[in-house]
């Protein structure tokens, strides 16, 4: 598949399992997250990796944060906590690592974060493997990133999940005439 196809037909795989990207898999789309639009090279992203043990791991951290804000959470909504890490065999915490700087202000370098999170997807896609960036509540509560040892200048951007793809999803029609106007106006 060309760069330019794959780039218009790529899907996020809400379904993966096992097997998770090879050491060769996951340094190549590291290797395209680095290469992502970067004023200032300040490389304000980086990621954890999550598999195995470390997936029940992420399900506890998920309860506990969680139990902190409601004590009263019913037990099917603590088993789906659980379970939310075990939907692919790995997991990138894709996280911001933001600074103070004088020409790029944090909003661009949370931006830089994002792209190098689409790049890892895109390399996934790529060489064959499912993804799907998920966020929600958890990525944005405090304990969470405080429980995955976050610093103070750093912040969850997404989850990555990373696996093989259990059903190929189609690939909806863009409507690109919404995405884009003229300007100034004319009419």
């Amino acid at each position: 598949m060309d760069a330019l196809e794959l780039l218009i037909s790529r899907t996020s795989s809400p379904m993966l399992e096992a097997p998770a990207p090879s050491a060769e898999q996951l340094e190549l789309m590291l290797r395209a997250a680095a290469r992502a639009p970067d004023h200032g090279s300040l490389k304000p992203y980086r990621f954890l990796k999550v598999e195995g043990e470390g997936l029940h791991a992420l399900g506890e951290l998920f309860i506990q944060a969680s139990l902190a804000d409601d004590p009263d959470l019913p037990e099917a909504q603590i088993t789906k906590l659980r379970n939310m890490p075990k939907r692919a065999p790995m997991i990138l915490v894709a996280i911001a690592v933001t600074q103070e700087h004088p020409k790029v202000p944090k909003s661009e370098q949370l931006i830089t974060a994002g792209c190098a999170a689409q790049a890892v997807i895109q390399a996934a896609s790529a060489q064959g493997v499912g993804a799907m960036w998920r966020s929600g509540a958890l990525a944005f509560n405090p304990r969470v990133a405080q429980g995955l040892g976050l610093a103070d200048h750093e912040e969850i951007i997404g989850f990555v999940y990373l696996g093989s793809v259990v059903k190929e999803k189609p690939v909806p029609a863009a409507d690109t005439a919404a995405l884009i106007a003229d300007w100034p106006a004319h009419g």
